[in-house]
């Protein structure tokens, strides 16, 4: 039986698109550093995959210059949300779950810090841990996961690992021999990798039986 859930945020629990109009002096900056890099339509698809993946990783993907980066990334190292967030429909069913709760989110420290106070759900994990991509000694969820496992005395069986991204989450349980759900919320593309596959957090109570 299920005695721990390790959650994703964005595009898990909350859209990541909620926070967009705070995005935009940054993917401004991007554009102006761009300087012919990359074509419009290369941009393009690059400043959208940022809903998807963390900026430095982005960054990677598509081939942008240190000026590039270097833009976007002192813009968001300083970003908040102001103000609360509502997250998904379904967010308040995450507080019903009978079972221990932890948060692993990555990106920027401050921004993910704030999402998680704007939604007012820091208080339904017994720990919250932030892969801060713009600090020095990163960890990653792999480790962090992993990390979770043995200060909590948690059996691999016993947990599941909750989130949207095959590339991060569902590939750091995977690794670890936890039991992954990918949450296809809207937008995001079924991936065979992930064990499980939810659209709501409801249809996590029929998974947590499962051996």
């Amino acid at each position: 039986m299920i005695t721990a859930i390790i959650f994703d945020l964005d595009n898990c629990l909350s859209p990541a698109r909620q926070t967009g109009d705070l995005f935009e002096p940054a993917f401004a900056a991007i554009r102006q550093a761009n300087r012919g890099t990359l074509s419009e339509a290369a941009l393009a698809e690059a400043i959208e995959d940022t809903w998807k993946h963390s900026l430095d990783a982005v960054a990677a993907m598509h081939g942008f210059t240190p000026e590039m980066l270097a833009a976007g990334w002192k813009i968001l190292t300083e970003t908040t949300v102001p103000g609360s967030l509502r997250g998904y429909p379904d967010l308040e069913l995450l507080e019903r779950l009978p079972v221990t709760r932890f948060l692993v989110t990555s990106g920027f420290r401050r921004l993910q810090e704030s999402k998680i106070d704007a939604l007012g759900i820091r208080q339904w994990f017994s720990a919250v841990h932030v892969d801060a991509i713009d600090e020095p000694g990163r960890q990653g969820k792999q480790a962090l996961f992993a990390g979770i496992l043995r200060e909590h005395r948690l059996h691999v069986d016993d947990v599941l690992v909750v989130g949207d991204n095959p590339e991060s989450e569902i590939a750091a349980g995977n690794r670890l021999g936890i039991r992954t759900v990918q949450t296809l919320r809207p937008g995001v593309v079924r991936h065979a990798s992930a064990t499980h596959h939810v659209e709501s957090l409801a249809e996590l109570s029929a998974l947590m039986a499962v051996r």
